[in-house]
């Protein structure tokens, strides 16, 4: 029996609803989406996973970040061939505080998930998770090549429309390869593809030069403003946010091949903050975006400003659908 082509059907630009990107957690993971956290083995891309998804069970905001809306609690599917949930997983996420109630596991005894496994997207609905932690990638790619492009892009457009049919943010963890001196797109492992398929991708980089120390930074984002990276400190608790650094992706994986490290976070924050503090100085409100536009021409980044204003307790208003930024003394 031959199988029916589908019908042609055209669409015109004029009758779909634009919408803007909405992020679980702005701007590292978008909505709707794939995401891929890359890291070297051993550095804590697992802990660090537990800890952002201990924050989301509980509802409460990652740090040094701005939110539209308050966060509310969501639920968490996380999926580990590396990790046992009774000895590991569990206990990390329990460390870090987070919520028993709203994190859960689809069993994977009988048969291992992949991108293209139906019990996923049952699993999704069933659940009404926001939140998909898929480690590592090799694990669940399913057979195949992921070296060859015409075989990442249809197991990755299954895992997209999962995604997007969910509007549940999908999170991969996987391993950076061993190529040294390339740009750190090419440190992903696989077809160029995989890079293609996903809209954002994380760098949990070591410190050098302090073992409990790590970078979070941006590698790739089809949808976020450039912006530094996050400094953050193992502890009893999984990892704690300790700072901001002006480090990009690129200079941190230098770094850490020609063994110099990123060092502490330069004096850009203090920086932002004392010309935040004169814009503001005479109690007026100033719009968000006049006072990022000024930060940005002074070579300071979007996340710094934001981490900045959080230090200084900034109240945000919104007057004429527009943010204003005002210093707390001046309500």
């Amino acid at each position: 029996m031959t199988k029916q082509e589908p019908a042609l059907e055209l669409i015109s630009a004029k009758d779909v609803e634009v919408r803007p990107v909405k992020w679980l957690w702005p701007f590292f993971i978008p909505k709707g989406k794939i995401t891929l956290l890359q890291g070297d083995p051993g550095d804590g891309k697992s802990t660090f996973m537990l800890t952002v998804a201990a924050y989301m069970t509980r509802g409460d905001p990652l740090p040094y970040t701005d939110y539209e809306e308050p966060p509310e609690p969501v639920k968490v599917i996380y999926q580990s061939t590396e990790d046992d949930y009774d000895d590991t997983i569990i206990p990390r996420f329990l460390k870090a505080g987070g919520n028993l109630d709203n994190l859960g596991f689809i069993n994977e005894n009988t048969k291992h998930l992949t991108f293209e496994d139906p019990r996923l997207l049952q699993g999704i609905k069933e659940s009404g998770a926001k939140l998909v932690v898929l480690d590592p990638l090799s694990s669940y790619f399913g057979d195949g090549n992921i070296n060859a492009s015409n075989e990442v892009r249809p197991k990755f457009n299954a895992l997209i429309q999962t995604a997007r049919e969910t509007d549940c943010s999908i999170v991969i963890v996987n391993h950076l390869n061993k190529m040294a001196g390339i740009s750190s797109k090419y440190r992903v492992p696989g077809s160029i593809d995989v890079v293609g398929a996903v809209r954002s991708i994380l760098l949990l980089a070591r410190d050098p030069e302090d073992e409990d120390k790590r970078y979070l930074a941006l590698l790739k984002s089809n949808l976020a403003p450039e912006m530094g990276s996050y400094l953050l400190q193992l502890s009893d608790n999984g990892m704690d946010f300790i700072g901001m650094s002006e480090k990009k992706a690129d200079e941190l994986l230098r770094s850490l091949e020609f063994g110099s490290g990123p060092g502490r976070p330069d004096n850009r924050m203090q920086k932002a903050k004392d010309y935040i503090e004169e814009l503001l100085a005479d109690g007026s409100a100033m719009p968000a975006v006049d006072i990022e536009a000024r930060l940005k021409d002074k070579g300071i980044c979007r996340s710094t400003a934001n981490c900045a204003k959080r230090e200084l307790g900034i109240i945000s208003v919104r007057m004429n659908g527009v943010w204003y930024w005002k210093l707390p003394q001046a309500e």
